[in-house]
């Protein structure tokens, strides 16, 4: 038991590093939790409903783990393929635009969501 416990650990230890790792190396990856920070605070000013909440969270969990996802397949490119080379372009502009419509569709019910609310306190 206390081996697959220390193996569980670990592996928590190592996804922890790699977010921590792609905070301070992908300037993309500030902005987004920066947004996460500012909606958290909005949310609690416009005191937005249970359900709303469970909206962002979702959101906040898909706009993080895109850009992981986009600086893993960034990084492997790189690692795979350090010339300029057109397949390796094309990788990184899907990997990037997948995060862009993820960014921007939550961006789209971020505004559906709190512009109401900002509205009638006006």
């Amino acid at each position: 038991m206390k081996n697959k416990t220390k193996k569980i650990l670990t592996s928590f230890k190592y996804a922890i590093e790699g977010i921590i790792s792609s905070f301070k190396s992908e300037k993309n990856m500030k902005i987004h939790v920066m947004m996460v920070l500012l909606v958290t605070l909005s949310g609690f000013l416009l005191k937005i409903s249970k359900f709303e909440w469970f909206i962002c969270i979702i959101l906040f969990g898909l706009v993080i783990s895109a850009e992981l996802f986009n600086t893993a397949i960034e990084t492997v490119v790189d690692m795979v393929c350090p010339n300029k080379n057109e397949k390796a372009k094309l990788a990184k502009d899907v990997s990037a635009g997948a995060v862009l419509i993820v960014a921007i569709s939550a961006a789209i019910i971020g505004c559906i969501i709190f512009i109401p609310k900002i509205i009638n306190i006006f």
